[in-house]
């Protein structure tokens, strides 16, 4: 748990510094507003890390209902949600593991630990991402796949499919959190300063 407390505190630090802007008249205008502020939007993958941490492993099957997703499911999920999306809009390869292959039904039975890690590496390589995409290249089109298909979208489209994915599997796993008598990270008192 410290290791995770002090990424979770890395990832915060890495959002507040991102997100602080002078705000006198006589300041120069920022580079890239826009994607500025999307990098500011971080703080849903630290609370998915601390969701996904602090739900016990032997929870990792947990679904409401039958047809919902477990919760192992939305991790390994979000894993490769996060690599398709962010790869796209920002043209980095994403890293290729041995599992990939896998169905996300095997996937999502891996260790607690195995997929928080996956999780944790992918938002790291979003944060990445992120930082490749300047408010010139928004318009800019990517190719969707299947490949081959002629498909395109914009890399300003698939940056807020990512940003709004996160915000939805943050608030189904909070859901589910609730479910088993727990507190999710963005309901928890804040520290105060």
């Amino acid at each position: 748990m410290p290791r995770l407390a002090f990424i979770l505190l890395a990832l915060v630090v890495s959002s507040c510094a991102h997100g602080q802007q002078a705000t006198p008249a006589t300041t120069p205008a920022v580079a890239d507003p826009i994607t500025r502020s999307f990098r500011g939007f971080s703080y849903y993958g630290s609370w998915l890390l601390a969701a996904f941490d602090s739900v016990p492993a032997s929870k990792y099957d947990f679904r409401p209902t039958p047809v919902q997703q477990s919760v192992g499911y939305i991790a390994q999920h979000l894993e490769s949600a996060n690599y398709t999306l962010c790869s796209r809009f920002s043209g980095l390869r994403a890293p290729a593991h041995s599992g990939d292959a896998l169905p996300d039904t095997v996937k999502a039975r891996w260790p607690k630990d195995t997929l928080v890690a996956h999780l944790l590496a992918s938002l790291q390589f979003c944060g990445a991402a992120l930082n490749e995409v300047h408010d010139s290249t928004l318009a800019n089109e990517t190719p969707v796949d299947p490949v081959g298909s002629g498909r395109v979208t914009t890399r300003s489209r698939d940056i807020v499919l990512f940003l709004t994915d996160l915000a939805e599997h943050y608030n189904q796993i909070a859901g589910y959190m609730r479910l088993l008598g727990m507190v999710p990270p963005s309901a928890l008192p804040r520290a105060s300063h």
